[in-house]
């Protein structure tokens, strides 16, 4: 008798720790994929949208933080070069960093011996050339941010449209299935525009706050290289 109970206890489904259920949990569960692809066309732009952000982002952070790296010895390097004459040994110095600061700091003493004021002038217009490429990308940025959601919502009112459709041709025969495709493409493609814009957006003032930084560096040198070439007028 205890061996027939036995037996039918072993041919129970086990339900604990050691095979969780996983048949009826895979059936409700729907995979991220196939939900995408219930958004429907819609969900292209704003997969390449995410892509392009993806790819701007990691782009200009690299070369940001790569214009941030600057020898913090170089202006003192420079300043007893040019105090000692050696014009030739500061411009090798500028050439050897390869960074906006240096490019602008090369500039200014190549113009060395003509009015601050050209000087002055040649160092900004590096400086705007040099902020420009680093900027370079962030409009593109800034416009997946406020476009992908705009194009999510352009799913959600289309979704709409078609659930609405799909009702009116049904009459009375309403189903929940019948709706379901357009309701999923409302849905999906607003969070999927939510998602990839709020990324973007916070990508975008994260590059712009490192840009601000590399400026500031720009400016302090730019202040700091002026000053000397005006030392051996005092």
């Amino acid at each position: 008798m205890l061996n027939f109970i036995f037996l039918q206890a072993s041919q129970l489904p086990a339900t604990g720790a050691g095979m969780p259920i996983r048949a009826e949990q895979e059936g409700i569960v729907t995979k991220f994929f196939d939900l995408a692809i219930k958004g429907g066309w819609i969900m292209i732009p704003i997969v390449a949208l995410s892509f392009v952000a993806v790819f701007i982002f990691f782009d200009r952070y690299f070369a940001i933080k790569k214009a941030r790296q600057i020898d913090p010895t170089l202006m003192e390097k420079i300043k007893n070069s040019i105090l000692n004459g050696k014009i030739d040994a500061a411009y090798a110095l500028c050439r050897s960093e390869n960074t906006p600061t240096a490019r602008m700091i090369e500039k200014g003493i190549s113009r060395i011996g003509r009015p601050m004021a050209d000087v002055s002038a040649a160092i900004e217009n590096i400086g705007n050339l040099e902020i420009s490429r680093l900027e370079k990308g962030l409009p593109v940025l800034a416009s997946v941010a406020g476009g992908a959601p705009m194009i999510g919502f352009l799913g959600t009112v289309m979704g709409m449209i078609q659930a609405f459709y799909d009702m009116a041709n049904a009459g009375n025969n309403i189903d929940v299935t019948l709706l379901s495709s357009g309701i999923y493409q409302a849905m999906v493609t607003t969070v999927a525009g939510l998602i990839v814009g709020i990324t973007a957006y916070f990508a975008y003032n994260i590059l712009v706050a490192n840009v601000e930084k590399v400026v500031f560096n720009m400016e302090a040198v730019t202040i700091e290289f002026m000053d000397l070439l005006n030392e051996p007028a005092k």
